[in-house]
């Protein structure tokens, strides 16, 4: 026998999109046939060892769904360890969604793998467009020991291993290995002389001089939605039998990565989020492609992960039903939009029409069940007071709140007052008041029917002053009616200029001017607007050669109005732009740009509200909104990823040579973001805190906060980008046209801008929290049943009476709510909380309503017993497990 100098574990595969070009029933179809087809093969070929599909449960639901006959014959497949399947539901772009959303497809993936007989072991990366900075963190959590991912790394970060220690910021890690030719190199593997000689060779050449510790080579062997290759086994003796220079095995990452990591050393350690562009196109730029789906995506995580399931879990200590099955609903919808094209929305129109749609149809599920609880609720409290002109605020943090609070509240009268139950009144001011005409109802009499006027009532948007709510609860108001009191905003004195305690907004001289009271320090000209040409994609953006960014012009108009505790400013900025490409690159300009933007400033808060209005009339361009900092020439910039902040440089070292290393992109410094972005030098931070908005970039020449409000392109793929030289990305043989892409509609984009003393990491999530709200309101009434879409139905009432006023339990330390929601298998709660500071810190659970707390992880499957306080690693977090009291 040969003596073989290496070992190339080849691994059969099929990396499998759910949706792209193709909408999401094509690639059902042919799951259905593929594995069909994959089953008899496997089970005619007892040589042919292993098949990956992907490392995603999806493929389970959705072929059952058709085969249901088949899952006795698939899972025993599964269980062999033949067909590997988990731990992902599907392959999440790690970077544009919520790191709940990744746990939780993790969640799904490994359970639904598990019941099938296995989940693999790895943390399977083949194709996503970057990597978040704790996946080795959350991995860990699963019980996962590795994984195996493409995109992301520079060369020199390798240090002469494709195999390295890949860990997050919290210390947690994985052994890692980078595929450092994709997931395809051995997809057309052969025994033919040519093939080998002028490709697969070359490759393991390569591979082997990447491999310094070990002769262990792993050749990735499938590609996009492939068939079964039959020929695997009997290909791979005839390798054995031609290639003296190699062993050839057919095998999987499993068991490549326990052999290599049992027999290699491997001292390389790479930490933070990987998004580099050396070898693979990351598409830095595809996070302000089709922000339709990102502003969408943003609201139904937020009303899932932040209204709906800590609501739920609350209302299920007090005798309600949890939504389980509504939520497992959701959650898979989620999942298919948060596929790496899906939510990237480098799709065609079709599919990224159906994503719009299920994000529409995740949003009305969840305003259901919340209308739902809401209700029942109320009633609960309102029998045990015997009082119907009442609302019910719930806040749903770990902490106590006081503060405004803004409600819907419908009224007989254009006059009413509002008390809390101890009888004071609440201060409040009137945001907006609509008559509307209470129309007919129809009244049967023995007559037959008849139409009867109903009277007609008031809509009042109310925002209401120094609200005290309780933690993790509910609190109750009373609403007086009194056609007395008129509502009557205070006039603001200075119709040019709106303030608080913290800020002053002015315009002078065409210009809008920040004045920062807390540190005497004003910010001139703070906020402009900037256009440039996009000769891009879906994927990526892309400047036109000799084209100039277009600035807002001086301010058009402005308009002032305020309250007793809050003030608003509706300024308007004009840009003449070009209408499309061919306009620009000739240098014309007979398109419109209006951008109607409100600023908001509220009694107490130390933050800015600001939406913008835009009505996009014009194609083939980018806007982005340009935010003074007041820190000069900044080196880094920091942006919120999963449990922490990380940071940026300004300045990419790598763009200097980008092209001369043939660099598969440009490695622009225009980075993603979770929640808030923002720069400091120590003595002052600035900051913003955003809502579907993804993108930014810190301008180190000016200071300036760069936000990407949105991208407008009107084909999927492009050849030879200026950031991207070469093919077209994606399917790159066809022209396929995008004209929805083109985002000729009406947006609004929101966000709020921090500028603060020092650099306080707590004070900066501290407002995240306050200004995502996490509190929603239900007021017993019968004059709308339109406001909440289940109004107008009958629906059961589980719980009689409700206390006017409950806390489910209170956090003490600074830790922040990562989720509150149903633990996976049984019927405790799961807490979450999460430490971004640079220190450890310290947790208590107060409550009167928990029998005990366990702590567990992620994967909710080990428990030990917490006796008082717990201690959370700096940039980490802790899962609990409340277990609640009977008749609570």
């Amino acid at each position: 026998m040969k003596q073989k100098q290496k070992k190339v574990y080849v691994v059969p595969h099929s990396h499998w999109d759910r949706e792209w070009y193709f909408t999401i029933e094509d690639s059902n179809l042919l799951l259905v046939e593929n594995m069909d087809r994959l089953m008899e093969v496997m089970e005619k070929d007892p040589e042919y060892t292993g098949y990956v599909f992907d490392a995603q449960s999806s493929i389970i639901d959705e072929y059952l769904k058709i085969r249901p006959e088949e899952k006795e014959r698939l899972s025993r497949l599964i269980a062999d360890k033949r067909i590997f399947v988990g731990p992902w539901y599907t392959q999440a772009d790690s970077l544009l969604v919520n790191r709940e959303s990744l746990i939780r497809n993790l969640m799904y993936g490994t359970r639904i793998a598990e019941k099938m007989g296995h989940s693999l072991n790895v943390g399977y990366l083949p194709d996503i467009f970057g990597q978040n900075t704790y996946l080795p963190s959350m991995f860990k959590e699963f019980d996962i020991d590795y994984s195996v991912l493409q995109r992301g790394i520079y060369t020199d970060q390798l240090n002469g291993d494709l195999n390295f220690t890949w860990q997050s910021p919290d210390g947690e890690s994985v052994k890692a290995n980078n595929i450092y030719f994709g997931y395809g190199p051995g997809k057309f593997l052969s025994d033919d002389l040519q093939y080998m000689e002028e490709r697969l060779l070359p490759i393991l050449g390569k591979i082997a001089d990447l491999n310094a510790n070990t002769d262990n080579l792993l050749l990735p062997s499938g590609g996009d939605q492939v068939l079964v290759r039959e020929h695997f086994p009997e290909t791979v003796k005839k390798l054995n039998e031609i290639d003296d220079k190699h062993e050839y095995v057919l095998s999987d990452y499993e068991t490549f990565m326990k052999d290599t990591w049992d027999e290699g050393d491997f001292k390389n350690v790479l930490q933070g989020e990987l998004i580099a562009t050396q070898k693979s196109r990351i598409h830095n730029t595809i996070r302000s492609q089709r922000y339709d789906i990102k502003k969408l995506n943003d609201m139904a995580e937020e009303k899932v992960i932040y209204e709906l399931e800590p609501l739920a879990s609350l209302a299920s200590t007090l005798g309600f039903k949890y939504p389980q099955r509504w939520l497992d609903e959701m959650w898979k919808m989620l999942f298919d939009v948060h596929a790496h094209d899906s939510i990237g929305g480098c799709n065609s129109d079709d599919t990224n029409q159906e994503i719009v749609n299920r994000l529409a149809k995740v949003i009305r599920i969840a305003d259901g069940c919340l209308n739902l609880l809401k209700k029942q609720i109320t009633e609960a409290v309102s029998r045990k007071l015997g009082q119907d002109s009442i609302f019910v605020m719930f806040h749903l943090l770990p902490k106590a709140f006081q503060g405004s609070q803004k409600v819907v509240l419908f009224t007989k009268e254009k006059g009413f007052g509002v008390r809390d139950l101890n009888g004071n009144p609440v201060l409040f001011d009137v945001l907006n008041q609509e008559y509307i005409s209470g129309g007919k109802t129809i009244v049967v009499t023995a007559d037959g029917e008849k139409e009867v006027e109903a009277p007609g009532y008031y809509r009042n948007e109310v925002l209401l002053q120094n609200v005290k709510l309780p933690s993790m609860g509910y609190e109750t108001f009373e609403v007086v009616e009194d056609e007395e009191t008129e509502h009557v905003a205070p006039k603001v004195e200075d119709n040019r200029a709106i303030e608080n305690e913290n800020f002053r907004i002015y315009e002078e001289d065409g210009k809008l001017h920040v004045t920062v009271k807390t540190l005497n320090k004003t910010i001139s000209d703070f906020v402009k607007f900037e256009n440039v040409a996009d000769a891009g994609d879906s994927y990526d953006f892309s400047p036109l050669a000799g084209d100039s960014p277009i600035y807002s012009r001086e301010i058009e108009s402005v308009y002032v109005e305020g309250g007793n505790a809050v003030e608003f400013m509706e300024v308007v900025h004009l840009l003449q732009v070009s209408k499309d490409l061919e306009e620009r690159k000739v240098g014309d300009a007979t398109g419109n740009l209006a951008v109607v933007t409100r600023f908001e400033l509220r009694e107490g808060e130390n933050f800015i509200r600001v939406i913008h209005d835009i009505e996009n009339e014009v194609k083939d361009h980018r806007v982005r909104v340009l935010l003074h900092t007041s820190v000069e020439a900044p080196d880094v910039s920091f942006g919120d990823q999963g449990f922490s902040l990380i940071q940026r440089p300004t300045v990419n070292p790598y763009m200097e040579n980008w092209e001369k290393e043939k660099f598969a992109e440009a490695p622009v410094p225009i980075y993603p973001l979770e929640n808030l972005a923002g720069v400091t030098n120590g003595e002052l931070t600035s900051a913003v805190i955003t809502k579907g908005i993804k993108e930014y970039e810190l301008i180190k020449e000016t200071g300036q906060l760069a936000l990407t409000l949105f991208r407008s392109v009107g084909l999927l793929g492009r050849d030879n980008l200026a950031w991207r030289p070469g093919r077209a990305s994606g399917i790159n043989n066809k022209v396929v046209y995008t004209p929805d892409a083109q985002m000729q509609t009406k947006m609004s984009f929101e966000y709020a801008i921090m500028v603060t003393e020092g650099h306080d990491v707590k004070q900066l999530f501290n407002t995240v929290d306050e200004y995502r709200g996490h509190s929603v309101s239900y007021q017993k009434q019968g004059l709308n049943t339109f406001e909440e879409r289940l109004d107008r139905f009958e629906i059961p009432y589980p719980v009689d009476i409700l206390p006017a006023r409950f806390s489910l339990f209170e956090s003490e330390g600074d830790l922040f709510l990562s989720t509150m929601k149903k633990a996976h298998d049984d019927e405790s709660i799961i807490l979450r909380l999460f430490n971004p500071s640079e220190v450890a810190q310290t947790v208590v659970i107060s409550s009167e309503h928990i029998q005990s707390v366990l702590q567990t992880k992620l994967n909710e499957k080990s428990v030990i017993d917490v006796k008082d306080e717990v201690t959370v690693t700096a940039k980490g977090y802790v899962t609990l497990k409340l277990r609640m009291k009977e008749n609570v």
